[in-house]
């Protein structure tokens, strides 16, 4: 018994639908209900929200193909000017009811324009006769734009008196969309997040027809178990069951286990996994890369992506700073001599460390220090003599900026800038080789 109904479309089409938009089935109710039949006037304008990855898109797109509506999508993102959104709505406009790609060139200076534009669309390529659909993707985008933009989308209907609506779809919330001179109110519609039973299910549909749907399902709930507290975008855990399934059939594929030995199949993926887990969001190296780093046995510090390659974009003198820095944050002041001075003198070993200080600084964290310092220690660790001038200070901010650096103290003229340096021993490393 298929959970979609509806008087104006076959059952056919709407059990293909249901399959298409697993654990949406309720919004995609929802939003047939508010359709109508085809050539019934809609709601003016939809506004769907939700966070990232929850299927508004992805929805809107399936609904509207499968069922052969006519309709316009737009990302805001790709045309961020109001000139290049309503030329682009015109442009899709004329390929709804043609075969063919072709389009003349359209030229939409004003709001007015467009109106005119599109009521000459509409009957051109009779559209009047049924619900034409403009659908707006990243719709937050929209709030950049002239302030009458937003409030024209939203009573389209009314401007040009075609059957036409406008669906938003943004992953924040109408309030913060409202204008301050008024609109007309679209209809809300929210989209949850995907549960972790969703997710199950929606990922388990991937399997690979080599191997039975509950050894796949066994495995996505492998994943889900590691992955799901710090990560709910369903698109970065489709990335991550692909990438790593090989890695969990080896034992099977090498007749060391079967497909329900699953303590087996566990302890080989568990140690590649973990890996993985350093990764998330930041696809620091590419699939291909991963894939022959788990052939090697790397080590996750092994990894060469974005954390430790960040220090290449700064300036010389600047990896110099960070490094003086860093020393000036983690040693004693009355070190400095000793590492610093080529004739320090003698310091006696027994007296140099006191019994308190045995703890090593990394433990405690890093300590303030005046710019004097800095600077001093910046003189003795580079080759070349350096001098104080305005660049060396700018760069300094610059550290501040990019929060390598923070500071601490006031800069005044009483008491200079102290600043602490908030990198790891890792980052400086990495800036020292």
């Amino acid at each position: 018994m298929p959970n979609l109904e509806h008087s104006a479309y076959s059952a056919a089409d709407l059990l293909h639908l249901e399959s298409l938009v697993p654990c949406r089935e309720s919004q995609v109710s929802t939003l047939l209900s508010i359709f109508g039949e085809r050539q019934q006037f809609s709601f003016p304008s939809i506004f769907i929200y939700g966070h990232t990855s929850s299927g508004k898109t992805y929805v809107m797109q399936t609904l509207l193909t499968t069922l052969q509506l006519p309709h316009v999508f737009v990302n805001c993102v790709e045309y961020f000017t109001s000139r290049l959104l309503l030329e682009e709505i015109l442009i899709q406009l004329q390929r709804c009811s043609s075969d063919t790609e072709q389009t003349s060139p359209v030229h939409c200076d004003t709001l007015n324009d467009f109106v005119r534009l599109f009521k000459q669309a509409v009957v051109t390529r009779e559209l009047q006769d049924q619900t034409l659909y403009i659908v707006l993707d990243r719709a937050e985008q929209l709030r950049e734009m002239e302030a009458n933009i937003l409030p024209a989308f939203l009573r389209l209907q009314e401007l040009t008196d075609r059957n036409v609506t406008v669906v938003l779809l943004s992953e924040i919330v109408w309030e913060l969309f409202r204008p301050n001179i008024g609109c007309f109110e679209p209809f809300t519609m929210y989209f949850p997040d995907y549960s972790i039973g969703h997710l199950q299910k929606i990922l388990s549909q991937n399997h690979p027809p080599e191997y039975s749907a509950d050894f796949y399902a066994a495995y996505i709930n492998i994943l889900l178990g590691v992955f799901y507290m710090v990560c709910r975008d369903l698109k970065e855990l489709r990335h991550l069951a692909a990438l790593n399934f090989a890695k969990y059939c080896e034992p099977v594929v090498r007749g060391e286990a079967n497909e329900r030995d699953t303590r087996k199949l566990w302890k080989n993926i568990e140690p590649h996994l973990k890996k993985a887990m350093q990764t998330v969001y930041l696809r620091e190296i590419s699939s291909s890369q991963w894939e022959r780093l788990q052939h090697d046995g790397g080590e996750p510090g092994q990894l060469k992506g974005l954390s430790a390659h960040t220090h290449v974009e700064l300036p010389y003198y600047s990896k110099f700073l960070l490094i003086a820095a860093y020393l000036a944050s983690y040693n004693p002041v009355r070190t400095d001599k000793r590492f610093f001075l080529k004739h320090h003198g003698k310091i006696r070993k027994t007296n140099f460390m006191k019994k308190h200080e045995k703890t090593s600084n990394h433990l405690l964290g890093p300590k303030p220090f005046p710019l004097d310092r800095l600077l001093a220690i910046l003189y003795s660790i580079v080759d070349n003599r350096v001098a104080p001038t305005a660049n060396i200070f700018s760069q300094i901010t610059s550290l501040v900026t990019l929060q390598l650096l923070s500071m601490v103290g006031q800069n005044d003229q009483l008491d200079g800038p102290r600043y602490k340096c908030t990198v790891s021993l890792d980052f400086i490393r990495a800036v020292a080789r």
